[in-house]
């Protein structure tokens, strides 16, 4: 019997139909029991001073946190402190960051001191490892000391920008505040009792486990749920351009470039054509000023390095038995072991290395043009006429002519008087092929 067409396209219906429903509930399924995205956590190392390679370190670490979209911002923060102005760029990066940003005071035995200080209560979680200390970030001069005025004004604007985030944190503005005033430091359970921070602790992975499910507000005022348990974190390295950077900004290093280049400069010049030490000099003197631009400098440190300049040229030039080298080495070693206006000792210029550098350029300077004061002064003489002046010895009598030696050469001799064999001469002056000569007084 043969069945109607409509009855098998009821069948195709039915089958297709339940081919979808099945393949539709199987990707349902697969959904359902599909895990959940592992939640990110970018990492930045700041172990170091507070200066402008660190700060634009920080920067970037905070685009890039925000452009992989990782759920949180995770700082590792070790450092004696550094520029304010640096520190003000840094806490406004943080503040302004779009994902909340966790500032840890790590591993045992770190610290955040002076500005590090700012940077930990800026953060929205601000946590420390046991035996970690933070604080004493009163405002100090980089040589010598402040008035009594400007004193209280740079305390005064410190605090004032440190009270400006830490009331919104709903942290303890008054304990914040005695780290600035009176440079009082906390350790990690001091820093917790006084809710200075939200939390300790001892690694990366507690600190993350215990943040879980935890809310925060952030600076605008918005509450944001933290979900972190079990999160992979992302180490974020410098690039070579900061890693390059954070070496020459150790200013003795910038102070040793400068040296040595000014060095091969003057040896380029004293003697021309060998273009590799001008060519190195001026490499590393660029080099240097670049690094040195990124310091807070002291310009009266500069005059000085210009008079130890001028006195070491006069002791060469006229002689002062040393006093006027001994001034301008004294003069180039106060400029600098001053040059770099440190606010604290980790910034500052090692005083072996000023009074090292200092001693060598200038004992090498005075050396260098003594020598071409020398040869310039100094008339350019060729062939009989170099021998003037020379002295000789009389090889065989000289009645009143004769053979003489003079600088290993045999030549003929004429005197005003009759000498014997072996008197010792003098060249005072010739005539054609024959020298003149006369006793050597």
């Amino acid at each position: 019997m043969r069945l109607p067409f409509g009855f098998w396209q009821r069948i195709a219906f039915v089958g297709i139909s339940g081919l979808l429903c099945a393949v539709v509930g199987m990707l349902f399924t697969a959904s359902a029991q599909k895990p959940a995205l592992q939640p990110v956590v970018a990492k930045f190392v700041l172990a170091d001073t507070i200066q402008p390679v660190t700060q634009s370190e920080l920067t970037r670490a905070v685009a890039r946190a925000e452009a992989m979209g990782a759920q949180a911002l995770l700082i590792e923060l070790d450092t004696p402190g550094g520029l304010l102005d640096s520190t003000r760029a840094m806490v406004g990066a943080m503040l302004s960051s779009r994902i909340p940003v966790i500032v840890s005071v790590a591993p045992a035995g770190a610290r955040a001191g002076s500005a590090g200080f700012f940077l930990l209560e800026a953060a929205d979680v601000a946590a420390m490892a046991p035996g970690t200390n933070a604080g004493a970030a009163h405002p100090v001069a980089g040589f010598g000391k402040m008035d009594e005025t400007m004193a209280l004004k740079v305390t005064n604007d410190a605090e004032a920008f440190l009270r400006s985030y830490v009331a919104r944190r709903n942290r303890n503005v008054e304990a914040a505040v005695e780290a600035v005033g009176a440079s009082h430091s906390y350790t990690a359970e001091e820093a917790l009792a006084q809710h200075l921070i939200d939390l300790t602790a001892a690694s990366d992975a507690e600190l993350l486990n215990k943040l879980d499910g935890r809310q925060i507000t952030r600076l605008d005022g918005s509450v944001q749920t933290l979900h972190l348990a079990g999160a992979r974190i992302q180490l974020l390295s410098p690039s070579l351009r900061e890693e390059l950077l954070g070496w020459l900004v150790n200013p003795n290093i910038a102070l040793l470039f400068l040296v040595g280049g000014g060095l091969l400069i003057y040896l380029e010049f004293n003697v021309p054509g060998t273009i590799v030490p001008g060519a190195l000099g001026t490499l590393m003197v660029l080099v240097s000023l670049f690094a040195l631009n990124l310091l807070p400098i002291r310009f009266t440190a500069i005059l000085l390095l210009a008079a130890a300049a001028v006195l070491l040229l006069l002791e060469a030039k006229v002689g002062g038995h040393g006093a006027l080298a001994a001034a301008g080495i004294l003069s180039l070693a106060f400029g600098l072991l001053t040059l770099v206006e440190a606010p604290i000792p980790e910034m500052s210029v090692n005083p072996w290395v000023a009074f090292a550098a200092s001693a060598g350029f200038g004992g090498i300077t005075v050396f260098l043009v003594r020598l071409a004061l020398r040869a310039r002064h100094s008339k350019f003489r060729l062939g009989m006429d170099a021998l003037v002046g020379c002295r000789a010895v009389a090889m065989e009598p000289l009645s009143p002519e004769g053979r003489v030696l003079v600088e290993g050469e045999i030549w003929n001799a004429v005197a005003a008087q009759s000498l014997p064999a072996g008197a010792a001469l003098r060249v005072v002056a010739h005539e054609q092929t024959r020298l003149r000569v006369e006793p050597e007084k």
